[in-house]
């Protein structure tokens, strides 16, 4: 597959964009990720500076994928951006300006005001658990809460949907990070209110 350069002005100053390099594209594409998406991703971290890495995914948290909610702040902002549209096993190399990354601050063996690079692969993308749209199909009994037995239903149909089942680990990994995010009272339960981490958003 070519690779592609696309760059996202995401800024009035000029260099304040996000630079997106498509180095893999599958010829079929049975989603595209875009806000409020739960993702599964392996990624690395470069200075753009002189190339050395500052993290690996593969190597973080016994090597998992990550999981993250796209567009809603979970990950850097240029990340955010930099990985809408993409679809399942998209590879892409992602250019970040420090307004957009880590800042006049840094962050780690992150230095201030960096440029940053992620190579980035998608594994897989499904609906939510933040669309108000998934939130509905999640609460099977319509009492307006989430619990840990609905959302895991739902994480294992839309892995199982997309041809990747996994094993119960794997799902209750993700379903005690959705809670710790999610569940600010800690009753057990995602209410409506903190499932809707868009303003704009009505059930």
């Amino acid at each position: 597959m070519r690779q592609q350069l696309v760059s996202t002005s995401c800024k009035n100053q000029p260099g304040d964009e996000v630079k997106i390099e498509v180095l893999f594209k599958p010829e079929q594409c049975s989603q595209q990720s875009k806000r409020g998406d739960l993702m599964n991703v392996h990624y690395d971290g470069f200075l753009a500076k002189d190339g050395s890495q500052f993290y690996c995914s593969r190597s973080d948290k016994a090597g998992h994928p990550q999981w993250f909610v796209l567009g809603v702040g979970q990950v850097i902002k240029g990340l955010d951006i930099g990985m809408l549209d993409m679809c399942p096993g998209e590879k892409r190399k992602i250019t970040v300006p420090p307004v957009l990354a880590f800042g006049e601050k840094g962050k780690g063996s992150v230095p201030p005001d960096a440029t940053v690079v992620f190579e980035v692969e998608l594994y897989s993308v499904s609906r939510g658990p933040r669309s108000m749209e998934a939130f509905g199909q999640i609460d099977l009994d319509k009492d307006k809460t989430l619990t840990k037995a609905e959302v895991k239903e739902y994480l294992k149909l839309e892995y199982e949907k997309g041809g990747k089942p996994r094993d119960d680990p794997f799902y209750e990994k993700i379903l005690a990070d959705i809670f710790r995010k999610s569940d600010n009272d800690k009753d057990g339960l995602i209410s409506a209110k903190e499932y809707n981490i868009y303003d704009h958003d009505e059930l």
